[in-house]
């Protein structure tokens, strides 16, 4: 199997960002986006999406280095998948994070699509403005062409929340991706290709 792997580098005059990642890795990572808790969170994504993940982000603007980052990640994650041949495609998990429960939900369908519903108390969660959160799940999926359902479905702790999302999306992420050897070759749709 060819290695699932991709770099994407995007310079705009509002950031600059150099995204990398190895579907086939160990949960590795260095991440530096130059806002901690982005940092964290996309930390939560490679290890428990056991991804390898290298990322260097910068720019005046959170809003900005938040949504290329995403976008850079998207783009990065949808190339290195190539033709989808062979994955498992659709999967799902609920990740509890003390009082806070999420659940995710993904089809890699090559059609962006997402719901996002997750409610903060504050308007930060640590140095990421609390709405963020929301908009870089939602650049994701668009970037790396699938369907994502997310859902904070309880909590209390702001920090708790966005942390057991983006572990429930690395844990679906990773089902999602992994070679079902009885399809090994094929292209898990009826039409035989998944576009993106």
């Amino acid at each position: 199997m060819a290695e699932r792997k991709a770099t994407v580098t995007r310079e705009t005059t509002e950031t600059t960002i150099r995204a990398e990642i190895n579907i086939d890795g160990s949960g590795q990572f260095e991440i530096t986006t130059g806002i901690r808790m982005l940092d964290h969170l996309l930390a939560q994504l490679a290890r428990h999406g056991v991804f390898d993940i290298i990322i260097s982000a910068s720019g005046a603007d959170p809003h900005h280095v938040v949504e290329d980052t995403a976008i850079s990640l998207g783009r990065a994650f949808n190339q290195a998948l190539r033709e989808k041949q062979g994955i498992t495609r659709m999967s799902y998990a609920v990740v509890p994070m003390d009082e806070a429960l999420s659940a995710v939900a993904i089809d890699i369908c090559g059609r962006a699509y997402s719901v996002v519903e997750a409610a903060f108390s504050r308007a930060s969660v640590g140095d990421l403005c609390a709405d963020l959160v929301r908009h870089f799940l939602v650049s994701f999926a668009s970037e790396a062409k699938i369907n994502l359902h997310a859902k904070v479905m309880t909590g209390i702790n702001d920090h708790h929340k966005a942390e057991s999302l983006f572990k429930a999306l690395g844990r679906a992420l990773d089902s999602a991706t992994r070679i079902d050897e009885r399809i090994a070759g094929r292209v898990p749709s009826t039409k035989e290709v998944i576009e993106g």
